[in-house]
């Protein structure tokens, strides 16, 4: 492995466990309309922490490919840092397959989100350890002038998603476990403060790809960059709170997530419109991938700010807390945005090595790009109403049963089924031209 492929390698790693993820995620989605499909053999809870796992390790991935690549782009590397990167690689490649083992044996480890043995988490905290030793050795004494943003952005994903790691295991001391407000309160803190960890990483990613399509650094030092980038570093310590309106804990604290969370993706979409503002004709090509995924992650973070608006205030939340309406919101964020701006580094990376890939590939990128968004418009609708129909039945003083509740929804979840189809064939197509590159030149030195 060649210094210069460590971020092409992690990159490859993540696509192939999306494919993976979104095909377990096909299967559940499947298991909501046909509950005795693979009932044995792959039982719906089994799929579901696969399907999450998997993807969650796509972002993480890509996203660690994406600073790999882009900080030996700028500030070259050593061999060292080659050394400690494959390693890393190879332990968060390694352990996550491990945990798909456990899932399909039947091991848990009992927690929302980190279903797996508490054990594995000791070599995926190591990974995250081995990833901030490179990222400093890399930057160290490099960095002449004012800092760029997207270096803050990532040094603050590090060294919180580290943190937040640790603060997730927390429960297994009796003061916290024995607690349930303290149990609760801690679970959901340190899952929404690693959301927020792993987006530094991405939207440090974006500010990335848009300086170099800008061919100008101004929007990588301008002054509301950086006030994003302080609201961002707020929404990682504060918005987890409006996932705990229901905990008895402290009202300031269910204040300050409200109105936090009224506020970072407004800021994001603002930017990247300036950003699209400043650039020339020329640069916004219809044939720059990396420019139209990075507009279109954009139309899913307007869609996804009106939803985090609605669900953050505290009167809608104790209705929609639960449902699929939850789950709505965080599917149109991982795939609508963050997966959505990972495709845009990738294909900004790999346009390198191969400045034909969008003509080669038109049909192929144009298909995917199309049916991917209208897929997940239909998929994110489906997942809304069902979300509104419990929601409503479930309201102190409905007569409704669960069976009725459930037979209600049973259309949208038809619905939900098939439209998750497409976004996984969408995603497939968008997928497939970045493999195909890969494995056509394997082997050969990926130029920059």
């Amino acid at each position: 492995m060649k210094n210069n492929q460590t971020g092409i390698y992690f990159i490859i790693a993540g696509i192939l466990f999306l494919i993976a993820g979104i095909t377990f995620g096909v299967i559940g989605g499947l298991q909501y309309v046909f509950e005795n499909l693979l009932k044995t053999a792959l039982p719906f809870y089994k799929t579901r922490p696969m399907h999450v796992s998997l993807v969650i390790t796509f972002i993480i991935l890509t996203a660690t490919g994406g600073v790999y690549y882009y900080l030996k782009e700028s500030f070259g590397e050593n061999k060292l840092v080659s050394k400690v990167s494959k390693l890393h690689l190879i332990l968060y490649v390694s352990v996550t397959i491990t945990i798909i083992v456990c899932y399909l044996l039947g091991y848990f480890g009992g927690r929302e989100y980190l279903e797996y043995p508490p054990i594995l988490a000791l070599p995926l905290l190591l990974a995250w350890i081995l990833f901030a030793f490179n990222f400093y050795k890399i930057i160290r004494g490099k960095i002449k002038g004012k800092t760029p943003i997207y270096i803050w952005m990532w040094a603050t994903g590090i060294i919180f998603f580290i943190f937040t790691n640790l603060e997730a295991y927390l429960w297994m001391f009796p003061y916290f476990r024995d607690n349930i407000v303290k149990d609760v309160t801690i679970q959901w803190k340190s899952m929404g403060s690693m959301v927020g960890a792993w987006n530094m990483l991405i939207y440090g990613t974006a500010f990335y790809i848009m300086e170099k399509l800008s061919g100008s650094d101004k929007i990588s030092h301008a002054p509301k960059t950086f006030f994003f980038y302080f609201l961002g570093l707020t929404n990682l310590l504060f918005n987890w709170g409006h996932h705990t309106y229901i905990i008895p804990h402290a009202p300031w604290i269910k204040t300050v997530a409200y109105i936090i969370s009224m506020t970072e993706l407004l800021i994001l979409g603002n930017i990247i419109l300036s950003w699209r503002k400043t650039l020339t004709y020329g640069q916004r090509n219809y044939q720059n991938i990396p420019y139209r995924l990075l507009i279109n992650s954009d139309i899913w973070i307007f869609l996804n700010l009106i939803l985090a608006l609605s669900i953050s205030i505290p009167s809608i939340n104790k209705y929609t807390h639960g449902t699929h309406i939850t789950v709505a919101h965080a599917m149109g964020a991982t795939i609508g945005i963050n997966s959505i701006i990972l495709l845009a580094s990738s294909y900004f990376i790999f346009s390198k090595r191969d400045g034909n890939i969008f003509i080669a590939n038109k049909k192929i990128i144009n298909t995917g790009f199309w049916l991917m968004n209208i897929s997940l418009l239909i998929f994110w609708l489906s997942l809304l109403t069902a979300g509104i129909i419990k929601g409503i039945e479930t309201t102190p003083g409905s007569t409704a049963n669960f069976h009725e509740i459930i037979h209600n929804q049973a259309i949208y979840f038809d619905v939900f089924a098939i439209s998750g189809f497409g976004v996984f064939i969408g995603l497939i197509l968008l997928v497939y031209p970045l493999l195909k590159s890969f494995f056509k030149r394997k082997g050969v030195g990926i130029e920059d």
